[in-house]
């Protein structure tokens, strides 16, 4: 009996179960890669840098959250949009009519082409995101951070809504 239980514990101590939960739904039997073009800036004010940290963290994300496989075009997904807006306005105006906050607001369009279960296409769906900091920063000195803040959010926003299917 003694040994049977020393067995037992070692069995149950030496196994793990380990689930990831990510939200995401797809069908992998049918659907095994994604297809995601560059985000080109179409806003007025440009901030270069953006274009690649953008696209980068979409890939990124459905390489780590998915098994699907990135390829350059025709993927059984395809993803692809701008980056329409990137914007700042004043924000809580004090008494002496200054802006004490600025917000940073970045906006992207998508357009999301499911080949495989063409219900869960999206045609031209907008995506904001925006952070506020203080108005005695300069933008320069904020700026890197922010629009990571804000890519990481969008990104989130953009998965949940291509392949969470809630």
């Amino acid at each position: 009996m003694k040994r049977f239980v020393a067995i037992l514990l070692v069995a149950l101590t030496s196994c793990s179960i380990s689930y990831k939960f990510n939200g995401a739904s797809i069908n992998y039997a049918t659907t095994k890669t994604i297809s995601i073009s560059n985000f080109p800036i179409k806003a007025a004010l440009v901030y270069p840098p953006l274009e690649e940290l953008f696209t980068n963290s979409l890939k990124n994300a459905y390489t780590r959250q998915t098994r699907l496989q990135i390829v350059n075009s025709g993927g059984d997904l395809q993803l692809e949009g701008e980056i329409t807006n990137y914007d700042l306005t004043p924000q809580a105006v004090t008494e002496n009519a200054y802006a004490s906050q600025t917000r940073l607001t970045i906006t992207v369009r998508i357009r999301f082409t499911n080949t495989k279960d063409p219900q869960y296409s999206i045609e031209n769906q907008s995506f904001s995101g925006y952070k506020d900091f203080s108005s005695t920063q300069m933008l320069t000195d904020v700026q890197d951070e922010l629009i990571q803040q804000i890519t990481d959010e969008l990104v989130d926003q953009i998965f949940n809504a291509t392949v969470a299917n809630w």
